[in-house]
């Protein structure tokens, strides 16, 4: 067994490896960036080592750094997470050549079962049926719009060494070819490291249903579980639910058997999830996630296995604690995962919402668990993703879980930030989505959102001045040669030291609400403001262009995601405040339109 695990990676996932570490006897090591310097996975790690930077190119995907953390931390195994380094063959290999275990897949596989284009291949000898679509990177937009013009619009562009959705641009007509592909590579290469894209068919409803596997260095594979994630917005996940319901008899074990043949067709060990489209009785092979993902709990709560734990074993040579037929037969009930994201789904826009967290208050309950990467007090930053937690519910039936689920976010206070909640409990609460009606186009062109408004955050009032208490007892944070220590000390209280992973009341100014079509400032002010912090990646006009009420002017990145920000009113470009690179604030203004 591993005796020290590195975790290369932050917030909820680094928390649920830290605790499977601990469960298991074993010592942990978090990294972290100047902006999680007191970030939750930190605080609860044995050791914590700074890798300076903040983004996450200067951090958190800053290999030589983190390389050199795991010699001088001594740590045996490096555990990836999800995004980041996770599905990083390179990375792998430089892990296992340091003599360290890789809690993942071999480098063999990740290189491809990761390159969504050869892992088309590997389902093809695996014999699972795959999207029509190219099968080599594509090499520029007018390959991209001969493959629409043969196979029909709209097709989807997606990055090839990505997954979660992001790098993906859904096109619906030669003349967003361009536009989509600059977008998707810019987006791949922020969140994964490399632009590679190819083309797929998209197809008009379909379900999103993926397969849970687990295979060990002895060449035994087993699925877990189907889990269907159909309910998304910008192609990433909003609620996952395990097992998928609503199959016909026959297609989930086929899905399970596809699944096994094609991750042992790339040799593949350790946790890793096959993903399918479902549409009208056939599914066909979208992509291998060489990773944890970010919804295993959900199929946690209806087998009692713990896959942190399968990870870590696996990685340390051992087999499989379970038989294929031990793992189908200890399943039971129904498992609903909500996502609860630091975004305003207002209109349906679903606008970044990073900033502090000023309360946080998760529900209980019978068949409740709740995973969280933030506390109190905890800031979500522009730089990174803007998950916040995941509720995960179990219930006797499926019908038991949703009514758990809705019960359980009604109990839920996150206070700071906008949340993603109000879209959650409209989408449990719809007829659609309880018949297995919806698919994954459904929320952002079928579900009402106009009244899913995230609560006014509250407006911190200043605090009363207090006669200074004598010495007290503090504790905080040092570095000493880019290791965090925990220290104790005692100073006055007015000296302002917080305890280590508190932070401070202080008097803040509101949040500036999202204003309609992404901007903010006045309506027809022509003062265009962004409504979120964030970085801007694209200026789409020049001074002295006529522009129309609702044309994009610039594309701003928060939290991983490019949003289009929009003019409030027609007239003429008069001044552009920002260059591609800008860092903003929400609020501030990024172009002036006037009149002609």
């Amino acid at each position: 067994m591993l005796q020290k695990i590195l975790i290369a990676n932050r917030g909820e996932i680094a928390v649920r490896v830290i605790r499977a570490a601990r469960e298991l006897g074993i010592a942990t090591v978090a990294v972290y960036s100047e902006l999680d310097r007191n970030a939750l996975h930190v605080r609860l790690a044995d050791e914590a080592f700074a890798l300076g930077g903040q983004t996450a190119a200067e951090s958190y995907l800053n290999t030589d750094a983190i390389l050199d953390v795991v010699q001088r931390s001594g740590a045996d195994g490096v555990h990836p997470g999800y995004g980041f380094f996770s599905e990083n063959a390179e990375f792998a290999r430089r892990i296992t050549d340091m003599g360290v275990a890789f809690i993942g897949p071999p480098p063999a596989a990740i290189e491809e079962m990761g390159d969504k284009v050869s892992s088309r291949k590997a389902a093809v000898r695996g014999g699972a049926p795959i999207v029509p679509g190219t099968t080599e990177f594509a090499q520029g937009p007018e390959e991209i719009r001969a493959f629409g013009e043969e196979h029909g619009w709209p097709v989807a562009i997606k990055a090839a060494f990505g997954g979660g959705g992001r790098g993906m641009k859904v096109v619906q007509s030669a003349a967003e070819v361009d536009e989509a592909m600059a977008s998707a590579q810019r987006e791949a290469k922020s969140f994964f490291g490399r632009d590679e894209v190819y083309v797929e068919r998209y197809l008009t409803w379909p379900r999103h249903v993926e397969v849970q596997i687990v295979g060990d260095q002895h060449g035994d594979v087993v699925w877990v579980s189907t889990r269907d994630c159909s309910a998304q917005r910008r192609h990433q996940k909003l609620i996952e639910e395990a097992p998928a319901p609503g199959l016909p008899d026959g297609v989930e074990a086929a899905m399970g058997a596809a699944a096994v043949k094609a991750a042992k067709a790339v040799g593949y060990y350790n946790a890793g999830t096959v993903e399918f489209i479902y549409q009208d009785g056939e599914f066909f092979f979208l992509e291998m996630n060489t990773r944890l993902q970010v919804e295993h709990p959900v199929t946690e709560v209806i087998t009692g296995i713990d896959l942190v734990e399968w990870q870590i074993r696996v990685a340390s040579g051992e087999r499989l604690p379970m038989t294929q037929d031990e793992v189908l037969a200890q399943r039971r009930g129904h498992g609903i995962e909500v996502r609860i994201n630091a975004e305003d789904p207002a209109g349906g826009k679903f606008l970044p919402s990073p900033g502090r967290i000023t309360k946080l208050d998760a529900p209980d309950g019978f068949g409740i668990r709740f995973d969280a990467g933030y506390a109190a007090g905890d800031e979500v930053s522009q730089y990174y993703d803007n998950l916040v937690g995941k509720l995960i519910v179990w219930g006797k039936d499926r019908d038991t879980a949703i009514a758990r689920t809705i019960r359980a976010l009604e109990e839920t206070t996150v206070e700071g930030v906008a949340t993603t909640i109000p879209a959650d409990l409209a989408i449990l609460r719809h007829p659609d989505f309880v018949a297995v009606e919806h698919s994954t186009k459904w929320v952002e062109e079928r579900l009402d959102l106009s009244d899913a408004a995230a609560p006014a955050l509250p407006v911190a009032s200043a605090e009363e001045g207090e006669e200074p208490e004598p010495l007290v007892q503090r504790s905080t944070t040092v570095e000493v040669n880019g290791k965090r220590f925990d220290v104790k000390l005692w100073v006055p209280e007015s000296a302002g030291v917080a305890p280590a992973g508190s932070a401070k009341s202080v008097a803040r100014k509101p949040r500036r609400a999202a204003g309609a079509g992404g901007a903010g400032g006045g309506a027809g002010s022509g003062h265009v403001a962004v409504p979120m912090q964030g970085t801007i990646v694209k200026v789409l006009v020049e001074v002295g262009v006529a522009v129309e009420s609702g044309q994009p002017v610039v594309v701003l990145e928060a939290m991983k995601m490019e949003n289009q920000i929009t003019a409030e009113r027609s007239g003429t470009v008069k001044e552009i405040k920002v260059a591609p690179g800008d860092t903003v604030g929400g609020g501030d203004v990024v172009v002036v339109i006037g009149d002609d």
